[in-house]
């Protein structure tokens, strides 16, 4: 029986959506019927939240995955002692990184190549350089590369050089939370969700922008979730005098996201560049409403069931926000749409076409 060692260094509980990714995905392969056995080579952080959604035991790796030097030595060397010490006979790192060399086969899910197509988006450019260097030694690595959409495979196949063959392009699948009512959409007022971190490639002042053009009769309130510490947002909130209507909240629990999922008349994402969009599935599962920046893999996700928007173009922001808000007949249109949308996207099938790319890594035919 195959033993996968499974690289959980970066999972601290504050990674957003590749941990998302990474407890979907193996809660799920958990469920499959195979003959896989999976140890989690887990962070020092990791080992002190639930890890109950992990299908195996746990090793407690004691290195730190939010030191990123020592997360990034732990990676590039302790990932593989790991493997060989637990008899593994693949690894996999399921969070774009991974190991620089290993005995075994090795599987890396690269999600997006953002520090290469857009470098001048990334928060910290002193990290630029390494991370770049460590992706490309994880891609040399791998026996298999992951990725998420057709749009960030033709990115790893430019920057990396992994051949076509070498490629497995496995989309991921939306988790809404359970008990979401959409009879209360829009019982305070219209109100445009967005949810995600504050990396300038998520462009969330173009809807801040957006929502300032708007007449303030019309004005929908606007919930931004997913900001820590001092929020960058709230400068720009003031400076466009939207503080008033613009409310700007953390990271927030489940409670709290099926609340935004009920009373939300739309989710409005206007990234400039994007390796997938969770949330955007995640929202049309839930039967909400989805306008989303006009760029290729939000084509890829949203298909027919949203509205496009140039991201540069806070004007068309604006007009397609009030003509979704005033709208009712199009605001259900929109959410049947979203939901038969996001059932093409499931977790079993994402497990299933992983664990194909595991048996080609090593060499196993069904």
């Amino acid at each position: 029986m195959p033993r996968v060692l499974v690289d959980l260094l970066s999972y601290t509980g504050t990674k957003g959506g590749m941990e998302t990714y990474t407890r979907d995905l193996y809660r799920e392969l958990g469920r499959l019927e195979d003959d896989y056995d999976y140890i989690g080579f887990v962070s020092r952080e990791g080992a002190d939240l639930d890890l109950s959604w992990f299908p195996g035991p746990i090793v407690r790796s004691g290195i730190s995955g939010e030191n990123r030097f020592v997360w990034a030595w732990g990676e590039l060397t302790q990932v593989a002692r790991a493997a060989v010490r637990h008899d593994a006979d693949l690894v996999h790192a399921p969070a774009t990184l991974g190991p620089r060399k290993t005995r075994m086969p090795t599987v890396v899910t690269m999600h997006d190549m953002l520090y290469w197509s857009h470098p001048e988006y990334m928060s910290t450019p002193l990290y630029t350089a390494p991370v770049k260097w460590m992706e490309k030694v994880a891609a040399r690595n791998a026996r298999r590369v992951i990725t998420i959409s057709p749009d960030s495979a033709t990115e790893i196949a430019k920057y990396l050089g992994v051949r076509d063959d070498r490629l497995d392009v496995v989309p991921l699948a939306g988790s809404s939370p359970a008990g979401v009512d959409r009879r209360r959409a829009g019982e305070d007022g219209p109100l445009i969700l967005a949810m995600g971190n504050r990396r300038p490639h998520k462009n969330w002042a173009a809807l801040i922008r957006a929502s300032a053009l708007l007449p303030l009769e019309r004005r929908p309130r606007v919930v931004i979730t997913g900001g820590r510490g001092e929020d960058p947002l709230a400068e720009v909130a003031r400076e466009y005098d939207v503080a008033s209507t613009v409310e700007l909240r953390g990271w927030v629990d489940d409670a709290e996201v099926r609340d935004l999922y009920s009373t939300a008349t739309a989710l409005a994402i206007p990234s400039l560049a994007e390796g997938f969009s969770l949330p955007a599935l995640e929202a049309m599962g839930a039967g909400v409403p989805v306008l989303l920046s006009d760029i290729g893999v939000h084509r890829y996700v949203g298909g027919e069931a949203a509205r496009y928007f140039d991201p540069h173009d806070d004007e068309a922001l604006a007009e397609l926000m009030d003509a979704v808000v005033g709208d009712a007949a199009l605001q259900a249109e929109l959410s049947a749409a979203g939901l038969a949308r996001a059932a093409e996207f499931t977790w079993t099938r994402t497990a299933r076409e992983t664990r194909t790319s595991f048996d080609r890594a090593l060499g196993i035919s069904r």
